[in-house]
């Protein structure tokens, strides 16, 4: 059961994680987003920021503290509990995008439904609407039907496929989105433009959600930034 409607989309509490073989320790002071929120997490190679993302979708666990995403406690839930919970509430673009090359642009972007009857739901429930509201993500994000419908993923270019990945992420309109710098392959216009609909589209669903980037000229766009610096005492907010 998912928490109350006042609870934080995000909560952490005392969150520590230390890397197998390593003597340093991220240290994340306690964090909380609002429903809807849009937080830019930067900071300098190294500095944590995909680990924080792995926190925060219960991927990897942390070594002390705890993770709520809607009221729900990661540190609650066995394996499995928390594969489901991710399936149906949160989106993920990862930095190298994890794309099936061999099936189409579509086809791609419904994986984001293959393991959430919740989702499915949202995006239309029935195969035909289903594929209606991936196409028209694709659209939204920038990808016109006569590139999307004329290729498989592998042979678009870099800048179309983070496209295809955050249309995979969006569907179905999940509470969170967590992106790993889904700007990085794209030229300063580009991407302002992808990102001005990306989060046109995060928007619509009311979906929060945590960018991380080294672009500190992305954070204007953002409700408010947290900054990395490397230092195992944690981070800053601006």
């Amino acid at each position: 059961m998912i928490g109350p409607a006042s609870s934080p989309l995000v909560s952490t509490r005392s969150l520590r994680h230390t890397w197998p073989g390593a003597s340093a320790t991220l240290v994340l002071e306690d964090l909380e987003l609002a429903p809807g929120e849009r937080v830019f997490l930067c900071g300098p190679s190294g500095s944590g920021k995909s680990t924080v993302l792995g926190l925060l979708s219960g991927v990897l666990a942390p070594t002390e503290g705890d993770v709520r995403i809607l009221g729900m406690s990661f540190a609650s839930m066995a394996a499995r509990a928390r594969d489901r919970f991710r399936a149906n509430h949160l989106g993920y673009i990862f930095q190298q995008f994890n794309l099936l090359p061999f099936l189409t642009p579509v086809e791609n972007v419904l994986l984001g439904c293959a393991w959430s009857a919740a989702r499915s739901r949202r995006a239309g429930a029935t195969r035909s609407l289903m594929t209606s509201e991936a196409a028209r993500l694709l659209g939204a994000l920038g990808l016109g039907e006569q590139t999307w419908s004329r290729a498989r993923t592998g042979e678009l270019s870099v800048g179309q496929q983070q496209r295809v990945a955050a249309a995979r992420a969006l569907i179905g309109g999940p509470e969170l989105l967590l992106a790993d710098e889904p700007t990085s392959a794209l030229d300063a216009a580009s991407r302002d433009a992808f990102l001005k609909l990306l989060l046109g589209e995060c928007a619509r669903h009311g979906t929060g959600v945590v960018f991380v980037s080294h672009d500190l000229a992305l954070a204007r766009h953002f409700d408010r930034g947290v900054t990395l610096d490397g230092d195992p005492r944690g981070r800053r907010e601006s």
